[in-house]
């Protein structure tokens, strides 16, 4: 009895001594805005790349500004609506989009701050589109249903009135007035400038090619290179001082809001040991992350936005990313960022933005000749 117990000591000693929860130390930490909510919407898309232009505006002019969500919610909503329409109803209208969305809504509309276009109306001080989306749906079917029955462009721009509040023109920010393309150009940010990467081998590698998932309505185009030269950008455009925008997957058990961590665990570990203790992950190679997404075990579910880096006391990387699911909740932990792994990036990346002047010379110059 004597020798079992003192087995079993030895063996919990061993066992404590291997397990280290997580110490993280901050090795790139850029300047963005305030964590915020997106509510009850499905617009992840809009408020990641706003926060994406907000960094990039402090970046650019070392003014910090919040920039309204909604205006460009409302423009690309009236796209959304028009590529409905035109393809009869066969085809996705959700909430859902992507980053380029508000590039291609800054390029014609501009952006506005927050203050001037907040999107909430009637006292409401969180935003909720359940019964946004619906309407906007049902009156666009009504229309592919009878044509010639109403003019659905005049409808669809009273709904977004009636739940956004009115499009806006011009307005007034800090004792001068702008329109919303004016006040985009005295901040310095050019649409042009930004580009879309990804990594997957269905297609050539150094190519734009049209990336068919769900919510790429607008069919924009992403430039292709390999998954360890995605990272590589990524990693020197942080170091350089440009922050990221992230189209991922979050629907594994092992993004956790909770724990304010995103890991991919080895097979033989349990997600709860692994959630509080530094543990082995697994190997990603792009033939792993290729069977992942043509399995639909990575999907465009969710975007946010990289301002920092990080690594634990092994040396492990890790990515500090900004949520829009605010940073007050009792579930929500790191003040509403979550610190993802180098292999959860590798693995559940479907995308990322980033101003061009943060490639390398090589990487620009066939990006020029894709």
């Amino acid at each position: 009895m004597k020798n079992k117990f003192l087995t079993s000591v030895l063996f919990l000693s061993i066992l404590l001594a291997h397990s280290q929860s997580y110490n993280f130390k901050t090795i790139i930490d850029l300047e963005t805005t305030e964590v915020i909510s997106q509510g009850n919407t499905g617009t992840c898309w809009s408020f990641s790349t706003s926060s994406f232009l907000e960094s990039e505006i402090i970046r650019l002019t070392n003014q910090k500004i919040d920039l309204s969500e909604m205006y460009n919610v409302r423009h690309t909503y009236l796209n959304k609506s028009w590529n409905y329409v035109m393809r009869q109803g066969k085809t996705q209208f959700s909430e859902g989009g992507l980053a380029h969305d508000v590039i291609n809504s800054i390029s014609k509309h501009g952006f506005v701050p927050n203050h001037s276009y907040t999107g909430l109306i009637n006292g409401n001080k969180k935003h909720d589109h359940s019964k946004l989306i619906d309407t906007l749906k049902t009156t666009l079917d009504n229309y592919i249903k009878a044509p010639k029955s109403f003019n659905w462009k005049h409808d669809i721009n009273k709904i977004l009135d009636t739940y956004l509040g009115n499009n806006i023109e011009n307005f007034n920010y800090n004792g001068t007035e702008y329109t919303p393309l004016s006040f985009m150009k005295q901040v310095k940010i050019n649409p042009k400038n930004y580009i879309t990467l990804t990594s997957f081998s269905h297609v050539p590698y150094h190519t734009n090619f049209i990336l068919n998932i769900p919510d790429n309505f607008s069919n924009g185009t992403f430039f292709n290179v390999k998954l360890n030269k995605l990272v590589l950008i990524i990693n020197n455009a942080l170091k350089k001082g440009f922050t990221i925008e992230l189209d991922c997957d979050v629907s594994e058990k092992s993004f956790s809001p909770k724990h304010g961590l995103a890991i991919i665990p080895a097979d033989d570990i349990t997600l709860e040991d692994a959630l509080v203790n530094i543990s082995k992950e697994k190997e990603i190679t792009q033939e792993f992350r290729q069977q992942e997404f043509e399995n639909y075990n990575t999907t465009d579910d969710h975007l946010m936005h990289i301002t920092g880096l990080l690594k634990d006391q092994n040396g492990t990387t890790y990515y500090k990313v900004k949520n829009s699911w605010g940073k007050n909740s009792k579930r929500v932990n790191n003040g509403g960022y979550i610190f993802m792994s180098e292999a959860y990036l590798k693995l559940k990346t479907i995308s990322v933005m980033l101003h061009k002047d943060a490639l390398d010379k090589k990487t620009l110059k066939k990006l020029r000749k894709a």
